[in-house]
């Protein structure tokens, strides 16, 4: 990776984005003007390189890094980190920043098209419920717990309640896999079978359960397990 400073001042990142825009910026462009400063031994389009390398030019496997680990890496303090994580944030909040009262669930791909911008590069477990009306139209996408790699806990009563206080018809749980593994555990279908059964006390039909990883998803109601 060069040095910004032995680049023609046209070929360099800034310059570059002025006359061309984003378009013709590689990652490691981008990166550094968040970046923006470098070290003493190293520019900020240098430390860019370093930083994709350790990724494996993986900017997906980079967004699932929490500030506290992109600081293990040498160069990168508290500042820096954090502009990195908060310019993944945005990427994120830019995906799900839309009207989801205005879309209409007619199969897992929707639910998971709904989530996975949210959900999918995680590096912890959280469990969500997609509340829909009678016409599986989105009233509301509601978090119910977050945990550790592992596992989250999930309360039925509240999921329930979440639903009723809205006047959900049917809702659609959603929970992500850290590890990339998309296979449900033995707990994942006891859960999906305990929930299911209740919403039918309840009139709340539960549709489906998706599994949301880096890797894609898994659909409960795909396989008719629900």
């Amino acid at each position: 990776m060069p040095n910004i400073k032995s680049l023609p001042s046209f070929e360099q990142p800034r310059a570059k984005f002025i006359n061309k825009g984003f378009n013709h910026l590689t990652d490691a462009d981008v990166l550094s003007l968040i970046i923006s400063t470098g070290t003493k031994e190293l520019s900020a389009l240098e430390l860019s390189g370093v930083l994709l390398a350790k990724y494996d030019y993986s900017l997906l496997r980079m967004a699932r890094c929490s500030y506290p680990e992109l600081m293990k890496i040498k160069g990168i303090g508290e500042a820096t980190a954090l502009k990195i994580a908060a310019a993944f944030e945005l990427g994120r909040r830019k995906l799900t920043n839309k009207t989801v009262n205005q879309v209409k669930i007619k199969c897992s791909q929707d639910a998971y098209n709904l989530v996975r911008a949210d959900m999918e590069d995680l590096n912890y477990e959280v469990f969500k419920v997609i509340l829909l009306n009678r016409s599986h139209t989105v009233i509301k996408v509601v978090e119910m717990s977050r945990g550790g790699v592992a596992g989250t806990v999930v309360d039925a009563k509240l999921i329930f309640k979440t639903a009723l206080d809205h006047l959900a018809s049917s809702i659609i749980l959603v929970h992500n896999h850290p590890s990339g593994n998309l296979e449900p555990s033995e707990s994942d279908k006891q859960l999906t079978k305990q929930l299911t059964e209740a919403g039918e006390y309840l009139n709340v039909k539960v549709l489906d359960h998706l599994i949301v990883s880096y890797k894609g998803h898994y659909s409960f109601a795909d396989l008719r397990i629900v």
